[in-house]
């Protein structure tokens, strides 16, 4: 397939994906249960960290999780007490318990209260051309407190070999806009066009078969190597070829 060949089936795939029934099925619509920014983006957040494994598993448990912070995350995070945390107890998600997510609230209400939030973060260490060191440098800031050591593996680093799949995929979704009720774009600081796809073994799959990545493993390097592919079809907004490969792995078993 030619390159516009292979640009204009991709971007008829994005058209179809890239559309409010992408939902039912997503974990995209946990944030979609909330309007003020701060609850969306901890709430997607939380979100893309326990989201790996069976897609209904990730909802029940997210839609538990947002349950058990009162269905108002921000104000959980910012204003609880240490005893309103053994209600978490009986919260897990495959290998992420609730001693890592007493963690995660602890972080982030330091984030909140010393680094403007989570776009704080990102906004300030983002480069003109990637969000990779962003991520890298918000995990530093995240584990700046005392922590358990066997915590730091619930959030990636590109710049030790992970893809960071999850991180990619939650500022996919505080970034891109919303024209299409999917993406939220309530994180006007940070540009669309230096996002990273969110590569997992369905994305990568595709971009193989397609020619798009030539890497075996999904890791850093094969984001780069698939960025700069995307970039060449769109370069304000390449992630949204994300839509196209997921879709095409995942429902139609390309």
């Amino acid at each position: 397939m030619k390159f516009d060949e292979l640009r204009d089936f991709l971007d008829a795939k994005v058209v179809q994906y890239n559309n409010p029934q992408f939902l039912d099925s997503d974990p995209i619509q946990i944030p979609h249960l909330f309007t003020k920014k701060e609850d969306i983006e901890i709430s997607a957040f939380l979100t893309a960290t326990i989201a790996w494994g069976n897609r209904k598993s990730i909802i029940n448990n997210a839609n538990f999780l947002m349950e058990l912070l009162d269905n108002d995350p921000h104000n959980f995070i910012v204003a609880h007490k240490g005893s309103d945390l053994l209600k978490l107890e009986p919260f897990v998600h495959r290998t992420f318990n609730s001693t890592d997510l007493m963690y995660f609230l602890k972080a982030l209400r330091y984030i909140y209260k010393q680094y403007n939030g989570l776009e704080g973060i990102f906004s300030q260490y983002t480069s003109d051309t990637s969000a990779q060191p962003a991520i890298t440098k918000f995990k530093q800031l995240f584990f700046e407190l005392g922590h358990p050591k066997r915590t730091t593996k619930h959030v990636s680093d590109p710049a030790m070999g992970s893809a960071a799949k999850r991180m990619n995929m939650f500022l996919r979704w505080m970034v891109r806009d919303n024209t299409t009720n999917v993406d939220f774009g309530i994180w006007k600081s940070i540009s669309p066009a230096i996002l990273s796809c969110p590569l997992d073994v369905h994305s990568g799959n595709v971009a193989r078969k397609l020619g798009l990545l030539t890497r075996k493993q999904n890791d850093s390097k094969a984001v780069a190597e698939l960025d700069l592919q995307l970039r060449k079809m769109d370069p304000l907004d390449p992630v949204k070829y994300d839509f196209a490969l997921f879709g095409l792995g995942v429902f139609e078993k390309f």
